[in-house]
């Protein structure tokens, strides 16, 4: 009697064990399929805006300002782009984003942010004592930028009950670094509405 009550209380066990274990399933989607799961900042957020603000700043008058009187396509560099929102958000991915957008513009020339050029300089100096003469990176021959493109990410969030709404504005700034004159300004907002019942945000 009591080994039977035990591999019944065993079989119980494993049954009630299977049905509070959530399935899963796994379904490969296109790299650049919207998909937004939490309504956080994501990957096709950065990837939007990041289009949408290039697309502006090359369509304004400083370009074509700057190529009359220098002649050529000015060099720009991305400076830093800083989270001010209320979520932690990796901006690196957005910065990715919009140095690709650039230098696919062929519009621009482009310079290598400040920490790839710490560990360019780095690896300079270690050719002027490791490598052969003939292969040696000069120093001193860096080309530098005209105009850094710098900016931040914000956001608002509202919320009430099962609802919550998050208004993201991210603004971005060019600016000429021999004179410090910003001849860029730009902004793109995003919103979303996030229902979930039976849930406090």
């Amino acid at each position: 009697m009591k080994r039977i009550t035990g591999l019944l209380l065993v079989g119980l066990a494993v049954i009630f064990a299977g049905c509070s274990t959530p399935s899963r399933t796994v379904e490969r989607t296109a790299a650049d399929a919207q998909i937004d799961l939490s309504g956080r900042w994501n990957d096709t957020d950065a990837r939007l805006v990041a289009e949408e603000m290039i697309d502006d700043v090359l369509a304004r008058p400083w370009l074509n300002q700057f190529s009359s009187q220098k002649g050529g396509s000015p060099v720009v560099v991305v400076g830093d782009v800083r989270n001010l929102s209320s979520e932690h958000i990796d901006t690196t991915p957005f910065i990715r984003d919009i140095e690709r957008e650039l230098i696919n513009s062929g519009m621009v020339r482009f310079v290598a942010g400040e920490q790839a050029r710490q560990q360019i300089r780095a690896e300079r100096m270690d050719q002027q004592t490791q490598a052969r003469e003939e292969t040696v990176a000069r120093l001193g021959a860096e080309t530098g930028a005209d105009f850094m493109l710098r900016g931040s990410i914000s956001s608002t969030v509202d919320a009430i009950e099962g609802m919550r709404a998050i208004a993201y504005a991210v603004n971005m700034e060019l600016v000429n670094i021999e004179s410090n004159e910003i001849v860029w300004i730009g902004n793109k907002e995003i919103k979303k509405l996030i229902e979930q019942r039976r849930s406090r945000w």
